[in-house]
């Protein structure tokens, strides 16, 4: 209580007021007591305050004295206190009892004890000694000497022993022996049919009494009769319980029983354990009693079963293990061991004796609490109570089998559960089978031991399963319960008992009739566990899992294709009891090495259908390994393990009918958690099941194939041909039906695409992600293929979503939803088709009808099933779109495929042929055999013919379509321009790169809309647009997609080289076309605008425009050093290979290009290496097929228009009339490649300015003095080929394709500035002649860096080292006006108001032809049409010149004669003072080139004086070359020309004459590849000749001169025998 609680405060103030408040209190409490003696009221408080109180003194807190006088005050209160007080005092005792036993150390805690029994002496006055005696210990009492101790403590002894041990009766039967006797005769007398308990115990009774027989002896007799006995289990388990009423002395007994057999080592009896059992069943002993009794201990049983299943396990580990000892000394050792274990007798275990004996009389319930104490499985492992477990389950099923399960004319045994069995009762309805589906799971991997066991459940299973499915909703949960059950048997003890059983492919059939009717998922859940869970419990079944593995081992390195059948049997009676195992091995063996898949297909025909149920599952959980690296080091490619699954999976499912649906959902399932890799098994599977291939290596001949019918597809349009699949196409188009699969791929697949670009981040590599999106993109169109070919239009129609739907819900592209909704839109319009023609013949009351009818109803059905989805497809854009093309036009586009424009009659001949060639070679077959092979042959091919008529009538009714659609396809409201670029963007682009096939479509579609000469299309500007520009578009494509778009630029090309072939097939089918219709900008003063056709000539124009245009964009992207671009441009290249390069030129071009690359790609990208080395021998091969560029088109005519031009309008020398339209005027800057400057087509396009030409009218008029209205026309009329001469090089400067070239200043004012620019250089030269001298020394070196081929920077100190450093600067960083600048430069140093117009005509003419890698005698020798690579005779050559005159400038020789004699001075006088000048220039330089040597040795040493020897050795060398030569040839020209003035032209022909004659030996052949392969390394030709120039001597000079005399000679006979004479090639 509250007032109690400050008892320390209390004893503080004892002395003064707590003692008297202690007792105030405690009289209080006293006070509602009756004066009875006892405490009747509530004495908590009392208790408590006591307590407290005798604990303050045990403390210290009150003296004992000062305590024992108040408590004797309080005891006082009341008689019952002092009782009270000794309850407190016998608590306390115990309390310091316990606490005495604490460390002596403890110095308050024996106080205590102390103070206690100071306390208690104390007490002694007020407290009893009887009291005290009954309430306190009698060590306490001892030492307060209330008792003597020793003297007490052997009394109790004395009493203890008498009491409990004393034998008061008899106990061996040798002591009363007739008792004993007469008792047994009474107990043996005892039979069934006496069950009056009462009698036989009076009996007994009277037994003992009047022999004095011991009763626990009687019992023990009576147990042992009872264990004689134990059917009589009725009568003893009541006479027990009757006569022992207390279960623990009958458990003593039974226990002692047991301790003697294990104490003699004798195995206990099974009679004992049942009479055990017995008792256990009537509940006469306890089992937390007995069980202490029972042996071995616990710890003992666990740590023999650890032991088991160590020994498994290093079984296993043996059996994995190579040992390089002798293998029969270990096989004698082990039959040793195993001789040695069968001698020895296993240990006796009395607590799987006692299961075993609770089992057979049926008590399960408390056979299943001894075998939960034990470890798992660990009592089933005993052989005899596994079966008797076996024989329980099988006798309380054995009613419901025979009345659901068991097969019609099968018989067995009547089996009845044990008698009295009450704690498990007979099931009477498959409802109730769930207690023994739980008792079964006890059995585990055991209940092998009883294989009709199994059978039994198996087939209450199946029975259960059907029952389930046909159950009504107010049952399902109850079936559902049961449910679980089996599926836990299953798991648990069917599936791991089937494993211990010896190649039973029966119960693997029986077990599959269960399986199957359950879904894929939760089998597959069963199989892994029985494989990943299974053989690591149970000891038994890891030694299986090693002999399986062993066994496996021995017949994978065995198998072949020669000994499939026999070791194929083997694999199938391994798989028929432990599949996962065995496939385990398999596969990890087909991983490793994919060349096992053949003969492991073909062996695997002996499996059962679980077992084949099981690989499935074994290839799923393979893939989904995640130890396995899907990727190889590289991260770019897949790897080979699971290309090998890949390619097994489609082989395996194609052969054998095995279950998809779990396959395909694996594949979904890593699709939506965005993984692709594993489409790669989707594929094979279509492939290996279907027949469908695709494959970006098809031949022309496959392509064309598949334009057919579905015949024609699958006999021509594969590589391996299509047979049989039409079973195997059936299963596959079922699993993908289940579930809506198809439908859920096919989206997933379309949005991967995307994903995989978008989505990767920047850790993927381009090339890897390039191959995920194109195995994407290559499975959606098999699988589109697939299900297109199988599925009927209903089921079509059923599965797939809207066009709408597809594109605005599930977010995929137009394409993919196009290529998906396309064969439903042909399966709608053909059925409408049919329903017209029907009514329209019900109608006519006619059977058949015309051709005009059909196309008319094919026409309305067309319109009826594409007016919704015209109307959908207005959402897929923005409204602008439909202003350029009508949706009308974009539904035809996306909706038409190849079978619909194109019949392949080629094809179609081709196959039957082939058939035809296969029927005829059927002699040596059998009779019979060759009947039924022709005949199928032939049914083949009128099938084949058939299939052709129907395709036939089908395009044309498509064509008589199109007429009547195409004048709306295309409204004018917009230009013709943004018409045909939302037809690239949003038909052409994303379709052409889709399949191959659709490649083609678009090339004939694009055709098809020319050839219906529909308005407002631009065939012209949609080529144009096509192959304008393919960078980007090649930039951005796939490897796949690059292929697909090289088909369909082939295919473009194709159809433009055959326009460009032949003028009538143009004329026909171009001409009067709208397609080609252009605008044609007039020159001069008319600038009006007329549409017009587009002739024959300016349509080969624009062809060698296209030619260009792709040689320019080829040769970009190869030198982007951009992997993608450089691998997708070599694809392209080798696709268009045929028609693109066709003109020489540019094939030089990308010749060196491609083998750059191959040199640079060698030993870095090995990949790009291949490419390369392929299109290069590719490249090589088609040299031949190649023309030179004034073959592809005519240059000449242009030249020669515009020269009339030129002529007709003087007053305007700046402009330049065009041939025909923009294309054939933006061929001019095209011509740059034609003169073969590789340069030109870099991968920075250059643009420079129109540089004025002194071989120009005007240009030489006014270097002559004469104004430029009277000299142009003479200069004209003169000079033919300079006129010629100077239009080509304004093309072949102007790098960039531009329009239409306008000159933007005057001639004449450049010139000028020519010589104002001239001068100040001479000014300079004589002001500073350090710098000269300087100058001199930099050209020496320059010369000698020259010889070894490289171009070095010179000294910025003279006007020339700046020009040269200058010209080697734009070269190197290819600026678009190096070209003007380098030609101004050279320009500047050799010409003055008088320069020679030959000399620059032989120096371009000699530039031309080195850049090209052209000989004039190579070209001889072919005998091509070109002016500088055809030799004739003189007088022909004057004929075709003067010819020409007259054409041009209608005006008379002899005003060109005198004309060219004036010329001819001025330049005589300039070459003089400008030899002079170079001789000075020379002498200087030596001079300082020896002191800098002298100075460079001293420094150096002999080494590097040495060197430079060598190097001007080398230099004085290359002054022979080629190069040097035509110098020189340049620098005689005048002399020749001024001796001849009457023929200015022979003069150019001369020189290219003597070069050609100089070139013709191997060894200038030679040197003339090494030039070129040097320009190809881009040093500019023009540089490296004033390099030379300007490094030579006077010698060299004077060597020249007389050189050149030579060759005049020479020249002038071969002026006159040139007709006659034959050049070597």
């Amino acid at each position: 209580m509250a007032q109690f609680e400050d008892l320390g405060e209390l004893c503080k103030s004892w002395e003064k007021a707590g003692r008297n408040e202690f007792l105030k209190q405690c009289r209080s409490h006293v006070a509602a007591a009756s004066n009875d003696g006892v405490l009747s009221a509530n004495t908590q408080g009392l208790r408590d305050a006591l307590y407290g109180f005798i604990r303050q003194c045990l403390q210290g807190a009150v003296q004992p004295d000062v305590a024992a006088a108040a408590l004797g005050e309080v005891s006082h209160m009341h008689a019952g206190v002092s009782s009270l007080i000794a309850d407190i005092f016998s608590i306390v005792d115990i309390e310091t009892t316990c606490l005495e036993t604490k460390p002596e150390t403890d110095a308050e805690t024996k106080s205590e004890r102390e103070n206690m029994l100071e306390l208690l002496k104390k007490c002694k006055v007020f407290l009893t000694e009887p009291v005290l005696k009954e309430r306190m210990e009698y060590e306490t009492l001892g030492e307060v000497k209330i008792i003597k101790k020793d003297t007490f403590k052997q009394k109790y002894v004395r009493l203890k022993t008498k009491v409990f041990y004393k034998q008061q009766k008899f106990n061996l039967l040798r002591e009363e022996s007739e008792g004993y006797s007469k008792l047994g005769a009474e107990l043996a007398q005892v039979n069934s049919s006496q069950s009056n308990h009462e009698q036989l115990l009076e009996s007994i009774k009277s037994l003992i009494g009047c022999f004095d027989l011991d009763p626990n002896r009687v019992l023990d007799i009576i147990l042992e009769a009872f264990e004689c006995a134990p059917h009589l289990d009725n009568l003893f388990a009541p006479l027990l319980q009757n006569y022992m009423c207390e279960p623990m002395t009958i458990c003593h007994v039974l226990g002692f029983k047991f301790h003697f057999f294990k104490e003699e080592n004798i195995t206990t009896p099974e009679s004992l354990h049942r009479l055990a059992a017995l008792l256990l069943q009537h509940e006469l002993v306890g089992l937390d009693d007995l069980y202490p009794h029972l042996m071995p201990a616990d710890t003992d049983i666990i740590q023999n079963y650890k032991k088991s299943i160590t020994e498994a396990r290093q079984f296993a580990r043996k059996m994995t293990i190579v040992l390089l000892s002798d293998r029969e000394k270990e096989e004698e050792e082990a039959e040793k061991e195993k001789k040695e274990n069968k001698d020895d007798k296993p240990a006796d275990n009395q607590k799987l004796g006692l299961i075993e004996a609770m089992l057979r009389i049926g008590d399960w319930s408390h056979a299943k609490q001894l075998m939960d104490r034990l470890p798992q499985y660990c009592a089933v492992a005993n052989l005899p109570v596994a079966s008797a477990l076996c024989d329980l389950v099988g006798a309380l099923i054995d009613p419901l089998y025979k009345q659901y399960g068991m097969p019609k004319g099968a018989k067995s045994k009547i089996l009845t559960p044990p008698a009295g069995c009450k704690s498990v009762t007979v099931p009477t309805k498959i409802l109730d089978l769930s207690p023994t589906f739980r008792m079964c799971n006890y059995l585990g991997a055991y209940a092998g031991c009883q294989p009709a066991l199994l059978w039994k459940l198996v087939r209450l299973g199946k029975v259960l399963m059907s029952k389930k499915a046909s159950a009504r909703e107010s049952e399902k949960e109850q079936w559902e319960e049961v449910y679980r059950n089996l599926l836990s048997l299953i798991e648990g003890s069917l599936l791991p008992s089937m494993s211990t059983l010896d190649n039973n492919a029966c119960l693997s059939e029986e077990m599959w009739t269960l399986l199957k009717l359950m879904p894929y998922n939760i089998r597959y859940c069963l199989y892994g566990r029985w494989k990943n869970n299974t053989y690591a419990v149970h000891p038994p079944l890891i030694r299986i899992k090693a002999v399986i593995t062993d066994r496996a081992k021995y017949i994978m390195k065995r198998l072949t294709k020669d000994n499939v059948k026999p070791l194929g049997r083997q694999i199938g009676k391994l798989s028929h009891v432990n599949p996962g195992i065995l496939f385990e091995y398999v596969l990890s063996t087909i991983q490793r090495y994919d060349n096992f898949i053949g003969p492991v297909v073909d062996s695997l025909k002996y499996l059962t259908s679980l077992s084949y149920d099981v690989l499935a599952y074994c290839v799923i959980e393979a893939l989904a390994n995640p130890e396995k690296e899907r990727m190889k080091h590289d991260d770019t490619n897949l790897s080979l393990w699971i290309q090998s699954l890949a390619s097994f999976c489609g082989t395996m499912f194609r052969k054998y009918n095995i279950e998809l649906t779990g396959l395909l959902q694996y594949v979904t399932n890593q699709l939506k958690a965005g993984k692709s890799y594993d489409l790669l098994i989707l594929r094979e599977i279509i492939v290996k099941m279907a027949g469908i291939e695709i494959t970006e290596e098809m031949t022309p001949d496959q392509l064309d194939a598949l334009a057919g019918g579905e015949l024609l597809r699958a006999e021509g349009g594969y590589f391996s041909q299509v047979r049989n699949t039409k079973k195997s196409s059936q299963r596959l188009k079922d699993a993908f039906l289940t579930d809506h699969l198809a439908v859920a791929l096919c989206m997933l697949m379309s949005q991967e695409r995307f994903n995989v670009v978008f989505k990767s981040g920047t850790d993927g590599h381009v090339k890897l992600l390039g191959q995920l999106h194109d195995q994407c993109q290559d499975t959606l169109v098999q699988m589109g293929g697939f299900l297109a070919n199988q599925l009927g239009t209903e089921d079509y129609t059923k599965h797939l979503p809207a066009l709408s739907t597809m594109v605005t819900e599930y977010h995929i592209t137009p394409e993919c939803a196009f290529f998906l909704y396309r064969p439903m839109c042909t399966h709608a319009i053909n059925s409408k088709f049919d329903e017209l023609r029907k009514q329209e013949r019900s109608a006519n009351n006619s059977s058949k009808l015309n051709s005009q009818q059909k196309m008319q109803c094919y026409v309305n059905a067309v319109q009826a099933v594409l007016a919704s989805l015209v109307e959908s497809v207005r959402a897929l854009h923005i409204p602008k779109v439909w202003d350029d093309i009508s949706p009308q036009f974009y539904c035809t586009f996306w909706t038409l495929s190849m079978y619909d424009l194109y019949v392949p009659n080629v094809s179609y001949d081709k196959e039957v042929n082939k058939i035809r060639t296969q029927v005829n070679s059927f002699d040596d077959m059998a009779s019979t055999k060759r009947k039924k092979e022709r005949e199928r042959h032939n049914m083949i091919m009128d099938k084949l013919r058939d299939e052709e008529k129907k395709q036939a009538e089908h395009c044309g009714r498509v064509l008589a379509r199109l007429k009547s659609e195409c004048e709306n396809w295309f409204t004018a409201r917009s230009t013709k321009n943004e018409t045909i670029t939302q037809f690239l963007q949003l038909c052409i682009f994303p379709r052409c790169c889709f399949t191959a096939s659709d490649a083609l479509y678009c090339a004939r579609f694009v055709l098809t809309v020319h050839q219906l000469k529909t308005q407002n299309f631009s065939t012209l500007l949609c080529y144009d647009r096509v192959f304008q520009d393919i960078t980007y578009t090649l930039a951005s494509c796939t490897e796949n997609e690059a292929s697909r778009y090289g088909r369909f630029l082939c295919e473009m090309l194709k159809t433009v080289q055959r326009w460009h072939s032949d003028k009538s097939i143009y004329e026909k089918e171009c001409g009067n076309y709208p397609g080609f219709v252009t605008v044609l900008r007039a020159s001069g003063t008319e600038s009006s605008n007329k549409a017009d056709q587009l002739d024959y000539e300016n349509f080969r124009h624009v062809c060698h425009k296209w030619q260009y245009k792709l040689t320019k964009a080829v040769v970009s992207c190869l030198e982007s050093k951009d992997y993608t671009q450089i691998r997708n441009t070599l694809i392209l290249l080798t696709k268009i290979l045929v028609f693109f390069p066709l003109v020489l030129n540019l094939s030089v071009v990308l010749e060196k290009r491609v083998d750059k690359i191959r040199t640079e790609e060698k030993d870095k990208r090995p990949d790009l290496f291949a490419l390369a080395m392929g299109y290069s021998g590719l490249l090589k091969g088609r040299k031949p097929h190649m023309i030179a560029e004034d073959q592809f088109h005519s240059k000449d005519t242009k030249s020669q228009s515009a020269s009339t031009g030129t002529a007709k309008k003087p007053s305007a020398p700046n402009q330049v009339t065009p041939s025909g339209n923009t294309t054939a005027s933006a061929d001019k800057a095209d011509s740059a490649a034609v003169s073969g400057r590789e340069s030109s087509v870099s991968s920075q396009e250059r643009t420079s300015g129109t540089r004025p030409s002194s071989n120009h009218p005007s240009a030489s008029a006014k270097k002559s003095g004469s104004s430029s209205n009277s000299s142009s026309p003479v200069v004209v009329k003169s000079e033919p080929r300079s006129e010629t001469k100077s239009h080509q090089d304004e093309r072949k400067e102007d790098k960039g394709p531009r329009e239409v070239k306008v000159r933007s200043e005057d001639k004449g004012q450049k010139d000028d500035k020519s010589k104002n620019h001239k001068d100040k250089v001479r000014r300079k030269e004589e002001k500073t002649p350090r710098s000269e001298k300087s100058s001199s020394e930099e050209a020496k070196k320059e010369s000698r860096k020259s010889s070894s081929k490289e171009i070095d920077k010179t000294p910025k100190s003279s006007d020339e080292g700046k020009h040269r450093d200058n010209d080697k600067d734009r070269l190197e960083k290819r600026a678009p006006s190096s070209d003007r600048g380098q030609d101004k430069s050279h320009k500047s140093k050799r010409t003055s108001a008088g320069v020679e117009v030959e000399a620059r005509e032989d120096k371009r003419s000699s530039s031309e032809r080195l850049q090209r890698g052209e000989s004039i005698a190579s070209n001889s020798s072919q005998a091509s049409s070109g002016a500088g690579s055809r030799r004739v005779s003189p007088g022909k050559e004057a004929t075709e010149r003067e010819h020409k005159r007259r054409k041009v400038g209608h005006q008379s020789p002899t005003v060109s004669h005198v004309q060219e004699k004036t010329k001819e001075g001025e330049r005589d006088s300039h070459d003089r003072s400008e030899r002079d000048r170079e001789s000075r220039r020379d002498k200087d330089k030596k001079t300082a080139e020896k002191k800098r040597d002298h100075s460079e040795g001293e420094r150096e040493g002999g080494h590097d004086s040495k060197r430079r020897k060598d190097e001007e050795s080398g230099g004085r060398k290359s002054s022979s070359s080629p190069s040097s030569r035509e110098e020189k040839d340049r620098q005689k020209t005048p002399k020749t020309s001024s001796s001849r003035p009457s023929s200015s032209g022979d003069a150019a022909v001369n020189g290219e004459r003597s070069s050609s004659a100089k070139k013709d030996t191997p060894k200038e052949r030679e040197r003339d590849s090494s030039k070129s392969r040097k320009e190809g390394r881009g040093e500019d030709s023009s540089t490296d000749k004033v390099s030379k120039r300007e490094s030579r001597g006077e010698d060299g000079r004077k060597e020249e001169m007389r050189k050149s005399k030579r060759d005049n000679k020479e020249e002038e006979e071969d002026r006159h025998h040139s007709s006659s004479r034959k050049r070597r090639p």
